[in-house]
């Protein structure tokens, strides 16, 4: 079956020329790795998603998901998928292998499971019990480990994460649900959680709830709120199933995409029988919590990722069979046979909008994990510091920038197939259905963008920021006069500028107390830096291609831009691909980060100004 949900090409360029992930193979902690695991498992990443993902697609939105006498039942394809996933390892490629996971680099992970982040009506459900037991690793008593974490890595049992409440929604710190401690260490839990995704459902023996709650007495807003374990059915000491925990599910949310996933309205504490493990100490929850949020932060933005390439390659292989009109060649010959779409200008603008994001994408989300690995391989405290606050700094860009661009690339796909994108005969509809919520849940865009400007940008004194700006220098270092890409490297170097100069603007606010012009400019600067960090990852790419190129021209005795190189459709189509696409981007999508840059440097206030009832007549 043709891979019509990743490049695997693309994939292969980032992990071996671009970021050499043979490398960590070469330090303590992955030694014994190799490009040939890598190719293993990408291959059979590549097998499950297009033999058991795609073919599901389209019935776990026509099914969804029912609630029948308490409890979720989703659709009956996932049962296979599901069970096939934990049979392949899948939940602990990354993990350690002192806990039974596969001890792999995250860059591998991220790059495998790429391809299955376009079926989040499946992927929901064992990506939450990933981050859930990584929890239960970090911050669990032995006991805790001992309890859960083997089941929660075979897949037996499953994870979620409950935060939201329908009175404190991203308002976290104003959450209501209560814990009381009951005197054997445990505390009896109540509250109310919406909007939890696979909350409940049959795939699984049971569920472990990490469940945000205030411990009575505990000081108000986010500091008094601790984290608590709370299991579906209770576990016995030798760890098997006892008696249900009074943990009931209110309702399933019906929403316009993902309904294979089951977003639950869970009661807990109903009789006042529920009872909750302490994760951590007490207060210290959301500090806990962010760990999953931010690794589920990044998970949304593969969601991004993952369902724009899938929708560009649809609309790609579609472009390439559907024949209308004649071609640019011929337009005035009403004789002349019908072209192929991919021959119109328009719809090939569109076809190359949607690669260079898609390939930037995959770029900064490979490039965050391994961030990620280049911490954790550090040997001296200066890298790994280095490293982790990369990976901070760029998470909300990869959330919401991902988020948004990988749902306006479903937007041009629609687009590319015109009004047949707009029905449900191709699955065009449902790629943007099912990836709008990802701009809204694990904190909205607004929030990530807030998070950038509020606390990452000026986190340990700018240090992370500056080295980030320095990373983009050096990657590009020396490639100022190159024929072929030096313009390019030059227009990604004046827009780093801008965005230094414009982070600098809003110092400045801030030191002057100006806060209403970073608050009302968070989400354009989210989405300069995000533009100018694509442009940097592809102009990087660009680089490495040509030096690629150039050595198979020479290899071939003909010029690097030859078009007879790439005729074979191999790496000579491949290599000069990317440095085009380089090029579309700088000239036609980058200068929107100098538009930004101007608009937020304004200080317009007009969004704080504008009176109530200025917006019109609705009340």
């Amino acid at each position: 079956m043709a891979n019509l949900l990743v490049d695997e090409r693309d994939q292969q360029f980032v992990l071996y020329e671009l970021l050499d992930i043979e490398k960590l193979f070469r330090t303590p902690v992955y030694e014994g790795g190799s490009r040939e695991i890598c190719d293993m498992v990408l291959a059979e990443a590549y097998k499950f998603a297009t033999e058991e993902l795609l073919p599901i697609y389209k019935a776990t939105d026509e099914v969804g998901c029912r609630l029948e006498n308490g409890s979720v039942k989703v659709p009956e394809v996932l049962h296979k998928a599901y069970k096939l996933y934990c049979e392949g390892g899948w939940l602990g490629l990354a993990r350690s292998t002192e806990i039974g996971g596969q001890g792999l680099p995250h860059l591998l992970d991220v790059a495998a499971k790429e391809c299955f982040h376009f079926n989040f009506n499946f992927y929901c459900y064992p990506t939450l019990t990933d981050g859930a037991s990584r929890l239960i690793e970090v911050f669990g008593t032995e006991e805790q480990k001992r309890k859960y974490l083997a089941k929660m890595l075979d897949g037996t049992w499953g994870g979620t994460m409950c935060l939201t409440e329908p009175g404190a929604g991203s308002d976290v710190g104003a959450l209501k649900t209560s814990a009381k401690r009951r005197g054997d260490g445990t505390y009896s839990i109540v509250g109310t959680k919406c909007f939890i995704t696979a909350g409940d459902y049959d795939l699984v023996e049971n569920i472990i709830h990490p469940v945000l709650a205030r411990v009575e007495g505990a000081p108000a807003g986010t500091k008094g709120i601790s984290l608590f374990l709370v299991p579906k059915i209770r576990v016995n000491a030798d760890g098997s199933l006892g008696e249900p925990n009074d943990v009931s599910v209110g309702g399933i949310e019906h929403k316009m995409g993902i309904r294979g996933s089951a977003t639950c309205l869970l009661n807990f504490g109903d009789n006042g029988n529920c009872i909750g493990e302490l994760l951590g100490e007490e207060n210290q929850g959301m500090k806990i919590m962010f760990q999953m949020m931010n690794e589920a932060r990044i998970g949304v933005g593969l969601q991004g990722l993952g369902t724009a390439s899938a929708a560009y390659l649809h609309a790609l292989a579609y472009a390439r069979e559907r024949r209308q009109g004649a071609s640019p060649k011929h337009f005035k010959d009403p004789t002349a046979p019908r072209a192929l779409i991919i021959e119109h200008p328009d719809v090939r603008r569109m076809l190359l909008w949607m690669k260079a994001h898609v390939d930037g994408l995959r770029a900064l989300h490979y490039f965050a994990a391994y961030c990620a690995d280049r911490e954790k391989t550090a040997s001296e405290n200066g890298d790994r510091v280095k490293w982790l606050g990369l990976l901070e700094l760029l998470t909300p860009i990869c959330k919401a920038y991902g988020s948004d661009m990988g749902f306006r690339v479903t937007e041009q796909a629609i687009q590319t197939y015109g009004g047949y994108g707009y029905c449900q005969e191709y699955p065009a509809e449902q790629f943007m259905r099912d990836v709008k919520i990802a701009s809204i849940y694990e904190g909205t865009n607004g929030i990530q963008a807030l998070d950038l400007v509020g606390r990452k940008l000026g986190q340990r004194g700018g240090g992370d920021f500056m080295n980030l700006l320095a990373e983009m220098k050096a990657t590009t270092a020396g490639k100022s006069d190159h024929p072929r890409v030096g313009s390019l490297v030059g227009a990604v170097d004046r827009a780093a500028g801008e965005l230094a100069e414009t982070a600098g603007f809003f110092s400045q606010c801030g030191a002057q107390g100006n806060l209403a012009v970073i608050l009302a400019h968070a989400v354009p600067f989210l989405h300069m830096m995000g533009n100018v960090l694509l442009g940097w990852l592809l102009a990087w790419e660009a680089a490495v291609a040509d030096e690629k190129l150039e050595a198979l021209a020479k290899e071939r005795g003909k010029d690097p831009l030859d078009p007879t190189l790439a005729a074979d459709g191999g790496d000579g189509a491949f290599y000069q691909g990317k440095i085009v696409a380089a090029r579309y981007y700088v000239k036609n999508v980058l200068p929107q980060a100098e538009a930004l840059a101007k608009a937020i440097r304004s200080g317009d206030l007009s969004v704080v100004e504008m009176p109530d009832r200025g917006f019109g007549a609705a009340e």
